[in-house]
C-alpha cells in the first residue's frame, strides 16, 4: 500500500509505514498496526457489503502470471465516464479504452468485476453482438481478434454494486460515507483487488494507460476532485455537474474517485527546477485551520523530494491531495489523506509524506511485477528518516530508523524472483513478506547508502526513477523498473558487483548475522548468512574512543581493559537477538507480560 502505521500508544507500534500501494495499501494507522501484528491476511479478507456478492476470486487476484492474449495488449488510451449514485450505492459507467496488440490474438481479454453488467460493446463505432461478449469470472471477452500492431477502439457500457471497502484501505471497493453534518462523502481504493473493481481494464502493473480522460459526475453540492489536470467543470440542469480531468500514464489502481462537500485550498509552487507546479488540497468544511496547516506542509516537502531525489513528476498536471474516509492511498496527483491532521514529535505528518514519496517511487517509477513492490514501499518508507534528517538532522534520522527496525520480521524474502500476485507480497500466509517491504526494504537503503556513499547512492536512486542521471521537467516519462534494474544501475555507478548485497538483504529470509569471537587482545569477526554466500560488508568497530572501518572477515587489535562497540552508529542491517525477543514478548498476550 501506499501508508505505515505510527506507533502505538506505549511508543512501540508500526512506524513510518504505509500500506501505498497496496499495503496493500500499505498504511500507517492504528489499523496498521493490527496489520503489523500479523493480522494482515484477516484485514485483506473481504466481507460483503450491504446487498452486495461476495469477491470472486479472479477480481481479488492482481498481478500474477497473465494469459498470452492479454500480455500482448497495451493500453494507449483509457476514456472513463463515472456516476456514483449515494442513495442506491450504485455506479453507472463507459470506458472507451484504445488498445493496441504487440503480438496477434485471436480475443480482447479484460478485467472487469462480475459485479457489473456489461450493457453493450461497440468497436470503432459498430456494436457487438452479444454472441461475441463473454463473462468469465471476473473478466470480459471480446471476440475481437487483432493482428499484430493493430489497435481498435472499444466502448463498454457497464454499471451495477460495486463492492464496499468495509476497512479501506486495507480492503477495497467503494467507501461509502457521510460527513458529520450528513452529506455524502465517497472514496474508492483499489490498490490490492485492482482496478477492475471500477473500471474494465488490464489489472496488472504494466497495464498503465498511457493517458486516461475521467469524466465524473457529482451530485448536487459536490466536488469530484481527481488525477491529473483539470480540464472543466460542467452544471446540470438538475444541479449535477461533470468534472473532466486528463491524467498522464496513471498507474492502474492509482485512478480514483473522490466525492464530497469539499472546500479547496490552492497554490502554486516555484520548483528549483524553474517550473511552476499548481498545489490543491480540497478538505472538508469547518477545518480551515488544520488544512491550511497540513499544505504548509506540500512546498518543503516538494523541495526536500526535489533536492535529493529529482524533479516532481507531474508538475505540468499538480501536487493535489484529498481528504478521504479512509487513512490513505497515493492515487497519483489526488493522494487520499485520512490521518486527521495527527500530530508527531518529527514535526510532520506521516502519511502525507509517504503517500506523496508515491509519485517517485510508484507513480513515476512502477514495479513491473508486485515482486519488485519493495522499489515503491521500501524507497518511500525509507524516504521519512531521510526527511528527518533533512529537517533535524542525525539525531532524528537514528530514532526514525529505530522505530522501523523494530517492525522487520524477516517470515520470508522480500524478493523471489518470480511474477506474483499482490496478495503473494503482502500476505505472510500466502508467502508474502507482508510489510518487510516496507521497513526491511528501508534498512537495506539506509545499509546501501553507508556502504556506497551518498553520491553514488543518489545518483543510482535517479536513474532508477528517471531513467537518467540529469532529470529536468521535459526530459523523462513514467517508466517501469525492476530489482534487477536496480541492481544493474548501482553496479554501473559504483563499477563494482554487489550482487551478494541485493542476495542476501533481498533474497535470503534471515537477516546476516555477525560473529565476533574475542581471543586474547584479538577481536575475530565473520559473517553468517542463510545461503552460503561470500558477503562482503565491513562493519564500523569502536576501540576506546576510535572508531574504524573494518573488512569483514578480519580482525582487529583490542588493548586490555578498552572497550568496544560493534556496528556504534547503527549502519549495517543484521540480525539482534535482542529485538527477535522483544518482538516475541510484544506478541504474547498483554497480562502475562
Amino acid at each position: 500500500m501506499g501508508t505505515p502505521a505510527p506507533p502505538d500508544e506505549d511508543g512501540q507500534g508500526p512506524l513510518y509505514g504505509v500500506w501505498g500501494r497496496r499495503i496493500n495499501l500499505a498504511v500507517f494507522a492504528t489499523a496498521l498496526a493490527l496489520a503489523l501484528s500479523g493480522a494482515a491476511a484477516a484485514q485483506r479478507l473481504h466481507l460483503p457489503g450491504r446487498g452486495e456478492p461476495a469477491i470472486t476470486a479472479q477480481t481479488q487476484r492482481s498481478g500474477g502470471v497473465r494469459p498470452p492474449e492479454q500480455a500482448a495488449i497495451r493500453l494507449v488510451s483509457a476514456e472513463l465516464w463515472f456516476e456514483l449514485d449515494p442513495m442506491r450505492r450504485a455506479l453507472t459507467a463507459r470506458a472507451r479504452l484504445v488498445v493496441r496488440a504487440s503480438a496477434t490474438v485471436p480475443r480482447l481479454l479484460l478485467d472487469l468485476d462480475s459485479n457489473y453488467a456489461v450493457r453493450s460493446v461497440r468497436v470503432d463505432g459498430r456494436v457487438l453482438p452479444a454472441t461475441s461478449v463473454e463473462r468469465p469470472d471476473g473478466q470480459l471477452a471480446l471476440a475481437l481478434p487483432l493482428t499484430k500492431d493493430a489497435t481498435a477502439a472499444v466502448d463498454i457500457t457497464y454499471g451495477g454494486t460495486p463492492h464496499v471497502a468495509v476497512n479501506a484501505p486495507w480492503d477495497d471497493g467503494i467507501v461509502w460515507s457521510t460527513t458529520p453534518d450528513g452529506h455524502p462523502w465517497i472514496a474508492t481504493t483499489t490498490e490490492g483487488y485492482g482496478c477492475d473493481l471500477l473500471w474494465p481494464c488490464l489489472d496488472f502493473p504494466e497495464g498503465e494507460p498511457g493517458e486516461a480522460l475521467l469524466h465524473i459526475t457529482a451530485p448536487q453540492g459536490l466536488k469530484a476532485p481527481s488525477n491529473g489536470r483539470l480540464l472543466g467543470v460542467d452544471a446540470l440542469p438538475d444541479g449535477r455537474s461533470v468534472w473532466h480531468w486528463r491524467a498522464r500514464q496513471p498507474n492502474t489502481y492509482a485512478i480514483a474517485i473522490n466525492l464530497g462537500p469539499y472546500e479547496v485550498i490552492e497554490g502554486r509552487y516555484r520548483s528549483r527546477y524553474g517550473n511552476e507546479i499548481p498545489l490543491a488540497y480540497w478538505y472538508l468544511p469547518g477545518e480551515e485551520a488544520q488544512a491550511r496547516a497540513l499544505f504548509a506542509e506540500f512546498a518543503p516537502t516538494l523541495d526536500f523530494f526535489e533536492t535529493v531525489i529529482g524533479p516532481y513528476p507531474f508538475g505540468d498536471e499538480k501536487l493535489g491531495v484529498v481528504e478521504t474516509p479512509h487513512k490513505g492511498m497515493e492515487h497519483q496527483t489526488i493522494n487520499a489523506y485520512g490521518n486527521g491532521y495527527a500530530k508527531a514529535p518529527e514535526g510532520f505528518d506521516w502519511l502525507f509524506h509517504h503517500e506523496l514519496s508515491h509519485e517517485w517511487f510508484g507513480n513515476q517509477l512502477t514495479a513491473a511485477n508486485w515482486d519488485d513492490y519493495w522499489l515503491h514501499e521500501g524507497f518511500g518508507s525509507y524516504m521519512q528518516p531521510l526527511y528527518g534528517r533533512w529537517r533535524e538532522g542525525e539525531a532524528r534520522y537514528a530514532v526514525m530508523l529505530e522505530a522501523q527496525r523494530n517492525q522487520i520480521a524477516n517470515r520470508a524474502p522480500v524478493v523471489r524472483d518470480r511474477v506474483l500476485t499482490e496478495e503473494e507480497v503482502y500476505e505472510p500466509a500466502k508467502g508474502g513478506a507482508g510489510t518487510d517491504i516496507y521497513y526491511k526494504g528501508s534498512w537495506t537503503l539506509h545499509t546501501l547508502r553507508w556502504l556506497i556513499g551518498d553520491a553514488a547512492f543518489y545518483e543510482s536512486v535517479r536513474r532508477l526513477i528517471y531513467g537518467r542521471p540529469d532529470p529536468r521537467p521535459g526530459n523523462f516519462r513514467p517508466r517501469y523498473g525492476s530489482t534487477r534494474d536496480f541492481e544493474a544501475i548501482v553496479a554501473r555507478v559504483t563499477g563494482k558487483d554487489y550482487r551478494w548485497f541485493f542476495d542476501t538483504y533481498l533474497r535470503d529470509r534471515a537477516l546476516p548475522e555477525l560473529l565476533a569471537t574475542r581471543d586474547g587482545d584479538v577481536l575475530r569477526l565473520a559473517w553468517k548468512t542463510e545461503r552460503q554466500r561470500a558477503f562482503a560488508m565491513p562493519i564500523e568497530v569502536q576501540v576506546g574512543e576510535r572508531v574504524r572501518r573494518v573488512a569483514v572477515p578480519g580482525e582487529v587489535r583490542v588493548p586490555a581493559g578498552a572497550h568496544v562497540t560493534i556496528d556504534p552508529a547503527a549502519r549495517v542491517l543484521r540480525r539482534s537477538v535482542a529485538v527477535e525477543e522483544y518482538q516475541a514478548w510484544r506478541a504474547r498476550p498483554t497480562t502475562s507480560r
